[in-house]
Parts: C-alpha cells; sequence; structure tokens
C-alpha cells in the first residue's frame, strides 16, 4: 500500500543532495486546506546552540496562492471618481 497524504499532514526526508549551507536539510511534500505543497526544512541553532526547524512552503504545480488571488472591493477606476478635487 503506498503512503497517501491527508489534508493537513506530509512527510519530510533527509537531504542527501544538500551542497551549501543555504540548501535545505530535509525536504518533502505537505497537504495543506486540500493544496499540495513542498515543504524545505533547515536545521538552525538559536543563541544557546539549542536546534530548532526553519520551513518554507512552495505551493505545487500551478495551483495560485492565497496572495494572488484578487481582492474583492473597489478598482483604481472606481476610486477615482471618489476624490473629491
Amino acid at each position: 500500500m503506498a503512503y497517501e497524504i491527508r489534508d493537513n499532514s506530509g512527510s519530510l526526508f533527509k537531504n542527501d543532495k544538500r551542497e551549501a549551507d543555504n540548501h535545505p536539510n530535509a525536504q518533502g511534500k505537505a497537504m495543506i486546506g486540500g493544496v499540495m505543497y513542498f515543504v524545505s526544512a533547515w536545521t538552525k541553532r538559536d543563541k544557546n546552540g539549542n536546534p530548532w526547524q526553519s520551513l518554507a512552503f512552495k505551493p505545487v504545480g500551478n495551483e495560485p496562492r492565497s496572495e494572488q488571488q484578487p481582492k474583492a472591493g473597489k478598482t483604481v477606476a472606481d476610486m477615482d471618481s471618489d476624490i473629491p478635487f
């Protein structure tokens, strides 16, 4: 049986191709809100030397990101008519 990624879960695997400090220590995929993401993780150290994980998420494929969705409301042309001068 193949592993199935369920919503709000994912997996990370050691990055065997890491060649530089800015490359992630681990990579994988996760599904959040029904959208599949690539996940990258870097192991960093706090001021006391304790390790912690920094994560980055990037949508898989051409799925639109929420920041790129047009916002409802007035357009620039609509706002021009509201200016009193």
